[in-house]
C-alpha cells in the first residue's frame, strides 16, 4: 500500500503570508490617509481661489466696489443677478445684468468648521462656527489658528 500525502499549506507558510500582508498594510494605510487629507487641503485652496475670483469679478463689474460685508447681502450678491449698485434679483432683468458669480457657497472641506458653508465678516477671523470669513475684499478659511494642513500651515492663512 502506498502512503497518501496530504497536500496543503503548513502553519509556517500561513504565518509568513499573514506577516507580509500586515507589513504591506502598515505601509499603505497611513499613506492613503495622508492622501485624503492632502486632497481636502487642495479642495480648500481651490474653493478659496474660486471665491476670491468671484469677489474680484464682482468688483470689476461694479466699478471697484466689493460686495457688502453684511453676510445675507453678500451671499445674494454672489449667487444671484445684481445691478451696478449691488441690488439683487433672482432673475436677469434690464438693470440686474451682472452675475451670478457662484452657484452656491461651497462647504469648508477641512478643519474644526468642516462641512459649514456659512460666512461671517464680524469678529476676528478664526472665531465662531462659520466656514468662511470675508474681510471686505477677500475670503479666508474661518478656522482657528491651531487647525493646520498636512504641511503644518494654518488653514486661516490660506
Amino acid at each position: 500500500m502506498k502512503a497518501r500525502r496530504n497536500s496543503g499549506f503548513s502553519l509556517i507558510e500561513l504565518v509568513i503570508v499573514v506577516v507580509i500582508i500586515a507589513i504591506i498594510g502598515a505601509i499603505a494605510i497611513p499613506k492613503m490617509s495622508r492622501g485624503s487629507a492632502g486632497a481636502n487641503d487642495s479642495a480648500t485652496i481651490q474653493d478659496l481661489s474660486v471665491m476670491r475670483a468671484a469677489l474680484d469679478l464682482y468688483a470689476t463689474e461694479h466699478g471697484g466696489t466689493y460686495p457688502s460685508t453684511t453676510v445675507a447681502t453678500l451671499v445674494l450678491q454672489l449667487t444671484t443677478y445684481s445691478d451696478i449698485n449691488g441690488n439683487t434679483s433672482a432673475t436677469k432683468t434690464v438693470t440686474c445684468i451682472y452675475g451670478p458669480y457662484l452657484k452656491a457657497v461651497p462647504t469648508l472641506p477641512v478643519g474644526t468648521n468642516k462641512g459649514l458653508n456659512t460666512m461671517t465678516s464680524t469678529g476676528p477671523a478664526g472665531t465662531g462656527t462659520f466656514g468662511w470669513y470675508y474681510d471686505g475684499t477677500t475670503m479666508w478659511v474661518n478656522d482657528p489658528s491651531t487647525d493646520q494642513d498636512v504641511k503644518g500651515v494654518s488653514y486661516n492663512t490660506y
